[in-house]
């Protein structure tokens, strides 16, 4: 199968910037959410929108993303 209906987005969640990719592949939607620097993959998901796939990729990085600590600044 190929791709169709792609599409790239990149925002801030909770505090970190991620990019968001999501992408038709047959009947269903595919999303991922990936770190922007090092492009570590956080969350993906699938669903029968975009709409559902990408919130729910969204909600899961976020949560994930939450609970990541931060070292201080030395």
């Amino acid at each position: 199968m190929t791709p169709e209906d792609y599409n790239e987005l990149e925002f801030e969640l909770a505090g970190w910037p991620i990019h968001l990719i999501s992408y038709r592949l047959g009947e269903s939607w595919v999303c991922k959410v990936d770190n922007v620097s090092p492009g570590a993959l956080i969350a993906r998901s699938t669903g029968r929108t975009r709409e559902a796939a990408e919130q729910e990729a969204t909600s899961k990085a976020e949560k994930r993303l939450a609970a990541t600590r931060r070292m201080p600044i030395a």
